[in-house]
Formats: structure tokens, sequence, C-alpha cells
């Protein structure tokens, strides 16, 4: 299969990698010319994912009309800011029919969007738009070590042959039809991850992340209802797989937001020295609306809302929830 992948972050590169060695041609835009220059030229991605070598049949272009050639699946992962854009110059390049895969997690700014929403608003008459989540980090998969993840579309038909071509010994893929909940879950996880970070930063131990981790997953679960999700869902991949991984991950970008917090940092600091986007972060404020919206009580989201507003210092975040009301599971 020929894929394009708009974006050429660590995700993008490795997801790249992963299906060029897997027999498919690989076309990785990215709207930095310098950037696919460098990528193209060193075969390697220095900036985000180093020390993996690029597939001969991989190759980087920042003309999106080239990486659009012959092209019969997009992977869109940009950081979520970046979403619309790109899913809107594809557009305006010819591909806005091409079947169109999101793998980036989060809410749309201001709008409150799930990804594949972003784009049905942008592309209405595309049938074949879905997500890919789950637990997975970008070395691993480059390493080519093994992971599940979740392919989720309305379109169930389209969907089930698309998992039969992508499937392969290394990332086993699982079909759902539930792009609500897979998408929820995928991105509420970084606000989980940020939580426990700061947990285990200030030393509060595994009994602390263990509890977060638990009731991380009982407020996901409640907002993904709220919207329409399923509850099992939640137990699966895209749910409670993706919030331990990354809850509990060292390379969990998002948990080392949290730790940077508990350290005393300011969080420009912190996502200063990360020096990649991590998605958790503006995904509270959105989260935090959506709470309101569906009026649920997302306790752990709220607190965490307070902190990066500066309304409430990193040390009184556990404090605070541990002296919440006692009330039943």
């Amino acid at each position: 299969m020929n894929i394009t992948i708009l974006g050429a972050g660590a995700w993008g590169t490795a997801l790249g990698i992963h299906f060029a060695k897997h027999s498919h041609s690989v076309a990785m835009w990215t709207h930095n010319a310098a950037h696919a220059q460098a990528m193209q030229q060193s075969r390697e991605n220095e900036r985000y994912l180093p020390n993996f070598r690029l597939p001969d049949n991989l190759n980087v272009y920042a003309d999106m009309s080239e990486a659009l050639r012959d092209s019969e699946l997009v992977l869109v992962v940009t950081p979520v800011v970046g979403l619309r854009s790109s899913v809107e110059q594809l557009k305006q390049h010819g591909g806005g029919h091409l079947p169109i895969l999101t793998a980036c997690k989060g809410f749309e700014l201001d709008t409150g969007l799930l990804t594949f929403q972003v784009v049905q608003e942008v592309l209405p008459e595309n049938p074949r738009i879905g997500v890919l989540s789950g637990p997975s980090f970008a070395q691993e998969l480059a390493q080519q070590l093994p992971c599940a993840v979740c392919l989720a579309s309305e379109n169930e038909a389209w969907l089930h042959g698309l998992v039969q071509a992508l499937n392969t010994n290394v990332m086993r893929l699982y079909a759902n039809s539930d792009v609500i909940g897979v998408s929820v879950g995928g991105a509420v996880k970084n606000i989980m991850a940020i939580a426990t970070g700061l947990s285990d930063g200030l030393n509060y131990g595994l009994n602390a992340r263990a509890a977060l981790v638990t009731r991380g997953l009982a407020e996901i679960t409640r907002l993904a209802v709220a919207m329409g999700a399923h509850t099992k869902t939640m137990m699966g991949l895209a749910g409670m797989g993706d919030l331990i991984l990354t809850c509990t991950g060292a390379l969990s970008r998002n948990r080392k937001v949290g730790l940077g917090l508990a350290e005393g940092k300011t969080l420009h600091q912190v996502l200063k020295e990360i020096g990649h986007v991590a998605e958790g972060v503006p995904t509270i404020e959105e989260v935090h609306n959506a709470a309101a919206k569906y009026q649920i009580d997302m306790p752990i989201t709220d607190m965490l809302y307070q902190l990066v507003r500066n309304e409430l210092a990193a040390s009184d975040v556990m404090e605070r929830l541990m002296q919440r009301e006692p009330k039943s599971e």
C-alpha cells in the first residue's frame, strides 16, 4: 500500500519506519522544508527520533502534492494544534477523498472536537475517516518491539479491510467501531500521566500511583460515556492499556511534565526541556471545559487545571485530592 504520513515528529517517523519495513511504500510530509531535506539526506530524523535509519522505501517531502502522489491512505500525525490546517492543505492538494487515519491524541483547542471530528468537519463527504490509538511509544515501535493498538472508525466495512491490510507481527491491530471511546481514551490518559508523574516526582509512592491510575480511568470513562462511548472500550487497549503505559513508562512525555513540575520547574521550562509536544498540557483545559459541559465530576483534571493556571501549588494537588469528601466507588 502507498501510505502518506503528514507530520515528521517522533511518532510519525516511527509509524513510517514500521510500515516501510513491512512492505508498504511511505511518503512523509512536513511543512518544514529544511527538516525534510535533512531527513532525506541523512536518512534519519535526528531532531525527533535519532539513531533510527529510514528504510529506502520511505521518502520525505515538503511538497504535499509529491507526498500524495499515488497515495492510498493518509495518516495525520501532526500535533493536534496542526491537525485542521494539515487536513485543509490535504484537501487543497486534491487528497480529500483518500482514506484518513488520525494518529494524534487530544481535543482541538477552542472547538473541543476530537481528532476524527475535526477531519469530518473539513471533509464532510469523506466516508473513510478513522483513528489509530493505543499503548505505543515511538522508540519501541521504531525498534520493532511488539505492540497492540486500535483502529477505530464508524465505517466498519472499510475498517476491517484496513486492519487486514496493515496488521503485522510487530503491530497487532484491533478493529473498534467506538471511535469516540478510542479517541477520548487516547486524549485524556495524557492528563492522568501528568498527575502520576507529579505524584512520583513528589515521592508519594506506588500506592498513590495505583490510586491515580485507577481513579483516572474512572474519570476517563465518565467523560467518554457522557460523549456517547461504550464503557467496555475503556477496559481495552485505547483506555486502560494506553493509560497504564503512559502513566508508568519512562518514555512518556506527559509523565515527564509531571516529574518536572514536582521539581518546582515552571511549565514553560519543563516543556522546553522535553523538546517535544506533550499533548496532555493543552488537553487539560479542553477536558475541564468538557466536564463542565456534560456536568460530570473530574477531580484529577480539575486539580491539574488549577495547577497549570498557577492557582494551586504542585505540592498541594495530592492533599486536595485526599481531602475530598468520602464517597462510594
